[in-house]
């Protein structure tokens, strides 16, 4: 076991690295207004931090057509996301704090895999794997993909510090018993605020 509070870091990345939820709106709006259903705040839980299956039964709303609403999600967003993504700030310090100090390290989206594919060689960091929507039974608000991450890695989801933003990803992270440590206003936290953080809360 690490001599430090956690042994793995486990790392959401819409909203959470990439200041990606913005275009997601855009393209989940996009598509509503073709369905005749324009969004608004009601829908926010809804949208943000859900996969694009969860956001496509949303807009339909018990209608047939969810796979086929779900791909049109996805090709909307990976155009708005191939234009170039921002990183938020903090998260490339973050990464490089996490690289030289080798703490293992799992990239744990609620995107699906071309998504994820097309911002991975923008974060400059190599991960020890990368779980992306589809890849586990259930997705977020699920614990699944927080769980099938902490077992990939070989360590206890007690023993796992996962970095969330929104709502949906907090609610998965904690359902799988990992200590959360969420996106602030201004950003990322450093390696040494996690660690201070951990310190206090046990």
């Amino acid at each position: 076991m690490r001599a430090e509070a956690f042994d793995a870091v486990l790392l959401d990345m819409d909203g959470t690295l990439v200041d990606t939820e913005g275009l997601w709106w855009r393209a989940t709006a996009a598509v509503a207004e073709t369905l005749g259903r324009p969004l608004g705040p009601s829908d926010v839980p809804h949208v943000l931090g859900r996969t694009t299956h969860d956001t496509a039964a949303h807009l339909l709303a018990g209608r047939p057509g969810v796979e086929e609403v779900a791909a049109r999600l996805t090709e909307a967003f990976a155009g708005h996301v191939g234009r170039g993504v921002t990183l938020v700030p903090g998260a490339r310090e973050l990464l490089s704090a996490l690289s030289a100090s080798a703490v293992p390290t799992a990239l744990v989206s609620a995107s699906p895999r071309r998504i994820v594919d097309l911002v991975l060689p923008r974060l400059g960091h190599a991960f020890d794997l990368v779980i992306a929507d589809g890849e586990t039974a259930r997705g977020k608000p699920s614990p699944d993909p927080y769980l099938e991450a902490a077992r990939r890695l070989g360590v206890a989801p007690a023993r796992c510090v996962a970095v969330e933003d929104s709502p949906t990803g907090i609610a998965a992270a904690r359902a799988a018993g990992c200590h959360v440590v969420r996106v602030g206003p201004s950003g990322l936290p450093g390696l040494d605020e996690i660690r201070a953080t951990l310190r206090r809360a046990s």
